[in-house]
């Protein structure tokens, strides 16, 4: 009996020990999600009770929090440049960039306390490094009725930061100290795979999991092709191993999917787009928002598992393909600036949904679609998954900006671009764009009117620089990154965002009534100017009916008129 009982003494400090790392998600039976404080508190429970974990602060919130960023590795190290030395996979997951979309926060606290107490493993030629909660400020805005569409948890946080801001609209252009301390993170990481965890919103369908990868083409070089015909492929077997089939994210709403759909497009804006600027493969989880937040929550944690053990088997093959594309990128000399769907070409792929019915509307009276679980199906579909370039554009061999843009110039460092400043006052002849045309949302979008539909001309043009102006060169590894942010026609560059806006406004002007006079003695002495504004009356009718026209067309081809309206302030040295 005394024998009994000793062994019982020695098991309770392990039932203890156990019991004290319950997460809120497992004492609510899977119906409430951690708050901000109790996520903390638990990593640092960890932090101390094992050598393996180490959480440490990095970057500010607009909340005024701290970042933490939890570190795992087998042997302790918690340094990612060892990792590198010792050629470890570095996966990095980010979560809770929109609060309510909680899994990640939940799965991570599972996976990390199950690799403590020791019944988890992952290999050790694998580091994790997690950011437990991303938007703090939303994730402390707690409440229960934001997420009309989602099944659970209880309650959760607000998609908009301590700014109103949606994060991941926000990866480029910085607004928030969030962004600018996840660039601080991720650079120092410098991760190979990325996962950032979120709930998917539109269609109805049987899958728990939905994944977004980073669009293959896009991505492209040596990783692109790997990431499509082998590394996503054997993701999607691992977790119909694990028992949560799953497809690639559902990009339609509503409806029969018999036609198929378009993979995401993942500008840079979005985590994905961002990662694949420094040739980082990136996943976007998209858990099924109507089936039960247990089941997400699970189906997180053996995403993160199969990401895990798939990429320790191809590690070498990570490694290698992406150092190559880093020296490689856009080695002939261009790169393209936006994609677009090739509808030529497309995977089949086994779609498990539900059939769509209509019925009579308690809201409305008229008939309203919605699906008929009593109807699942399985079919093969087409998915949408090819891109083609567009919009290439040569490479300069340095770009030149003036002091001036510093909000421009900082978010270069930040996100590890390397420059010099000019010692000296200098003249250089360079490639100078002109904005020539662009279109502005009418309504803001993430705090900008953003710039699209972007055309430029490009002309050689003799300018003095001034001591401290900055020349970036393109031959270094965050190439892709600089190019995309500063050629002014990219999707997520400076210019859509609106960082250069105070050039499209003309700071000088004139009075008609003097300047009719000035601009009389001007054609006079400058007959080609006259002749062009003859021209341009005999082909345009509302223009040789409009006299203030006329006189503007004559001023921006005179002296007076200032150099830099409509001139992109971002420099080519080819």
């Amino acid at each position: 009996m005394r024998k009994h009982f000793s062994f019982l003494l020695g098991l309770l400090p392990l039932w203890a020990y156990t019991q004290s790392l319950t997460t809120p998600f497992e004492t609510s039976a899977g119906k409430e999600t951690a708050t901000y404080a109790q996520c903390i508190s638990f990593y640092q429970q960890l932090d101390k009770r094992s050598p393996k974990v180490s959480i440490r602060e990095m970057g500010i919130s607009d909340a005024g929090y701290p970042y933490h960023v939890v570190l795992y590795a087998n042997d302790g190290t918690a340094d990612p440049a060892i990792w590198r030395k010792q050629g470890k996979l570095i996966i990095f997951v980010n979560n809770g960039i929109h609060p309510g979309e909680p899994d990640g926060v939940d799965a991570s606290m599972l996976l990390i306390r199950d690799l403590v107490i020791g019944k988890e493993h992952i290999p050790d030629n694998v580091a994790l490094a997690i950011i437990p909660i991303y938007n703090i400020g939303g994730a402390l805005n707690r409440g229960c009725c934001s997420q009309i569409n989602q099944n659970g948890p209880l309650t959760y946080g607000f998609r908009g930061n301590s700014q109103n801001l949606d994060l991941n609209r926000d990866f480029t252009k910085n607004d928030s100290r969030e962004a600018r301390s996840f660039a601080q993170i991720f650079h120092w990481l410098d991760p190979d795979l990325q996962i950032d965890n979120h709930v998917s919103d539109g269609a109805d369908y049987q899958y728990t999991m939905t994944l977004l990868c980073s669009q293959w083409n896009k991505l492209g070089g040596e990783l692109g092709p790997f990431l499509h015909d082998v590394f996503q492929p054997a993701l999607f077997a691992g977790m119909a191993k694990r028992g949560w089939p799953m497809t690639p994210y559902v990009n339609f709403e509503e409806g029969n999917p018999a036609k198929g759909w378009d993979a995401f497009y993942d500008p840079p804006r979005y985590s994905t787009g961002y990662a694949t600027l420094f040739h980082t493969i990136s996943f976007m989880p998209e858990t099924h928002m109507l089936k039960p937040f247990k089941d997400r929550v699970l189906s997180t944690y053996a995403l993160m598992q199969t990401v895990i053990t798939e990429g320790s088997a191809h590690l070498t093959a990570i490694h290698e393909k992406r150092q190559r594309d880093i020296k490689d990128y856009a080695k002939d000399g261009s790169a393209p600036l936006g994609w677009k769907i090739d509808t030529t070409r497309w995977d089949i792929i086994s779609f498990k949904g539900y059939a769509t019915a209509y019925k009579t509307s308690d809201v409305t009276g008229m008939q309203r679609m919605y699906y008929d679980h009593s109807q699942p199906f399985e079919k093969q579909v087409r998915f949408y998954n090819y891109f083609l370039p567009e919009g290439s554009i040569t490479l300069p061999k340095a770009y030149l900006i003036p002091q001036g843009w510093h909000d421009v110039i900082e978010l270069l460092r930040i996100n590890g671009v390397k420059m010099r400043q000019l010692t000296a006052d200098t003249t250089f002849s360079v490639q100078a764009y002109r904005i020539t045309d662009y279109r502005s949302y009418p309504k803001p979008y993430e705090k900008h009117h953003k710039n699209s539909a972007v055309k430029v001309s490009l002309s050689s043009e003799t300018i003095a620089f001034r001591k401290g102006d900055v020349i970036i060169p393109t031959d270094q590894p965050a190439r892709r990154f600089l190019v995309e942010m500063l050629e002014p026609t990219g999707d997520d560059s400076y210019f859509a965002w609106n960082f250069f806006d105070a050039v499209l406004q003309e700071k000088e002007g004139y009075s008609d009534y003097r300047w009719e006079d000035v601009a009389g003695e001007y054609i006079k002495t400058h007959p080609e100017v006259k002749q062009a504004l003859e021209e341009k009356k005999g082909s345009d009718t509302a223009f040789a009916h409009n006299p203030s026209a006329q006189l503007q067309f004559v001023y921006k081809h005179s002296p007076w008129y200032e150099p830099v309206h409509m001139r992109y302030p971002v420099y080519r040295i080819d």
